[in-house]
């Protein structure tokens, strides 16, 4: 099914507004991934909240026009679902994630802060930790010597209680 005129105007303005508030974007060709699979990736997309759909490569290259993700666009050739994301590791995850599982989605390229990374770049992004296991390792050392504190001073609270007992 071909768009109209209308149609296409109006995707490049929805990936034009996806890709102002984005600081990834990750393609990948999905040539061969069954229907019930693609419908996986894109709950676990909406979960992560990762823009991720199928588009029309030349819609695309349209809409990363004098954006950074331009240089992007030598990549955009063949049957691509694209993935993109304000978070900066969320689009990489989302499909690195699912291609580990499905050999049949193959990772192409992405971009991050201005820069394309190639298959190894996006794996290589997939694989540091997201804002939220970051934030959570963060509250884990800050509470690390509060809770040694607490607990010392309930050991002596524990000794001061045995002295006075035995006294």
């Amino acid at each position: 099914m071909s768009l109209n005129l209308e149609d296409k105007k109006a995707v490049v303005a929805e990936v034009s507004a996806r890709i102002a508030n984005a600081q990834t974007i990750v393609v990948a060709e999905y040539r061969g991934v069954p229907v019930v699979n693609l419908t996986h990736l894109r709950r676990r997309a909406r979960e992560s909240g990762v823009y991720l759909r199928v588009l029309k490569n030349t819609l695309v290259r349209r809409a990363v026009a004098d954006t950074p993700f331009a240089d992007l666009g030598q990549h955009m050739v063949g049957p691509l679902i694209y993935s993109i994301s304000s978070d900066p590791v969320a689009a990489a995850k989302v499909l690195n994630d699912f291609a580990k599982t499905n050999d049949k989605l193959i990772l192409k390229a992405g971009s991050y802060a201005g820069r394309v990374l190639d298959q190894a770049g996006v794996q290589a992004l997939a694989s540091i930790p997201s804002r939220e296991e970051l934030l959570a390792k963060l509250l884990g050392v800050m509470q690390a010597p509060v809770s040694g504190f607490v607990g010392v001073l309930a050991a002596l609270a524990k000794q001061r209680e045995e002295a006075g007992v035995a006294a």
